[in-house]
C-alpha cells in the first residue's frame, strides 16, 4: 500500500475530533467507551486510511476497556515506537500506512501469542466479512 500523508487540516477535516484528537496527537479515549463490537467475521481497518489493521478472530475479551487483540492481520499493517510519555515507558503501535497513532501493546496477552494489542476504538472502523 502506499503511504498516506495529508496535512493536519485535512486530518482535521476528515475525522471526528475524538478520532483526530487520538490518532494525530497521540491520545486515549476514555476507557470502556466502545463497548459492543461487533462479534461476527470481518476486519479492523485504520479509520484514518482504511488499512486493515486486525482480523476479528485475533479480538479477545481483556477487560481493560479498549479493543484488544493477540496480533495485527499482517507483519507489516503495523509500526512500534517506544513511548515514553506519562513517566511509563510502553511500546506504541501505529498504522505504517498513515502512522495512526492506534494504542499500546503489552506483554500480557493470551496463547498464542502473549501479547495484548490495546487499540483505541475510535482508532478502528469494522468491515465485515463479505
Amino acid at each position: 500500500m502506499d503511504k498516506v500523508v495529508k496535512s493536519d487540516a485535512e486530518w482535521k477535516a476528515q475525522l471526528s475530533p475524538l478520532a483526530y484528537e487520538v490518532t494525530r496527537r497521540h491520545g486515549t479515549e476514555r476507557a470502556g467507551s466502545h463497548e459492543g463490537f461487533p462479534t461476527v467475521p470481518g476486519t479492523y481497518h485504520c479509520v484514518c486510511c482504511d488499512a486493515p489493521l486486525f482480523d476479528q478472530d485475533t479480538k479477545f475479551e481483556s477487560y481493560c476497556g479498549w479493543p484488544s487483540f493477540t496480533a495485527p492481520a499482517g507483519k507489516d499493517e503495523v509500526g512500534y515506537t517506544e513511548d515514553t510519555r506519562y513517566g511509563m515507558r510502553r511500546t506504541e503501535v501505529h498504522c505504517t500506512r498513515c502512522d495512526a497513532h492506534l494504542g499500546h501493546v503489552f506483554p500480557d496477552g493470551p496463547p498464542p501469542t502473549g501479547l495484548r494489542y490495546c487499540i483505541n476504538g475510535v482508532a478502528l472502523r469494522f468491515v465485515p466479512k463479505a
